[in-house]
């Protein structure tokens, strides 16, 4: 009598587990570190920019009444001419002066940006708006916002004044404000509204490169280029 033959079941194979693959981690390289680095600092120092502007000095006095009028340089044109930026703050300072604010005008500015001396063009043009001679102060070697505060602070320490109205563009003065805070007169500061208000974005380049400005002036100009008056 034959055995019973006892069937096998066949050997079930169990799957190959396959390997996970990791996603790669995204690594900065020194160059990216860099440019990261750089970029946070930029958006830093313009916002320390901004801020700095924003809540800058714009007196240190209550005085109505001054010694002097100080009208800050700007550019001449390119013939000798006073450009809209002159004449706004000009026409503002004989405003002033004719206000009984100040007996006199103090113009400062050199050859900063072409041949013309801006404070000698200035001069001129407050002179033919009725300003005596005697009345106008003429500061002619000045060549930024450092030297204007500085050079027309001597003017008025050799004529014993010690009080002054200081005269420019809105978009200049938050930076006039900061660095005239560091000399020993009492002062505020006045806009003189522009004559050419130009478009949108011409506004909006005029303050980004007063911020520019005022972030150099923090970093770098305020520490190294001082000026005794």
């Amino acid at each position: 009598m034959s055995s019973p033959q006892t069937t096998r079941k066949p050997a079930t194979r169990r799957p190959s587990r396959q390997p996970v693959r990791r996603r790669p981690r995204f690594r900065l390289g020194w160059k990216g570190w860099l440019a990261a680095t750089s970029g946070f600092l930029i958006v830093g120092l313009l916002v320390w920019g901004a801020l700095a502007r924003r809540f800058a000095p714009v007196a240190n006095t209550s005085l109505a009444r001054f010694d002097a009028i100080i009208v800050l340089g700007t550019p001449a044109d390119n013939d000798g001419n006073p450009t809209a930026s002159q004449l706004s703050c000009v026409n503002e300072a004989v405003h002033e002066y004719e206000r009984g604010v100040a007996p006199r005008l103090i113009l400062t500015g050199g050859a900063a940006h072409n041949r013309f001396v801006e404070a000698q063009v200035m001069a001129r043009a407050a002179h033919a708006r009725g300003i005596p001679e005697s009345a106008i102060f003429v500061e002619p070697e000045a060549k930024d916002t450092i030297h204007n505060a500085c050079y027309a602070v001597r003017i008025m320490k050799a004529h014993g004044w010690g009080s002054a109205e200081v005269i420019s563009s809105a978009a200049h003065l938050p930076r006039a404000g900061l660095i005239f805070s560091r000399f020993p007169i009492e002062w505020r500061t006045h806009p003189a509204p522009s004559l050419e208000p130009g478009s949108a974005t011409e506004r909006a380049e005029s303050a980004a490169m007063e911020a520019l400005k005022t972030v150099r002036y923090l970093v770098w100009t305020r520490q190294n280029e001082r000026c005794q008056p």
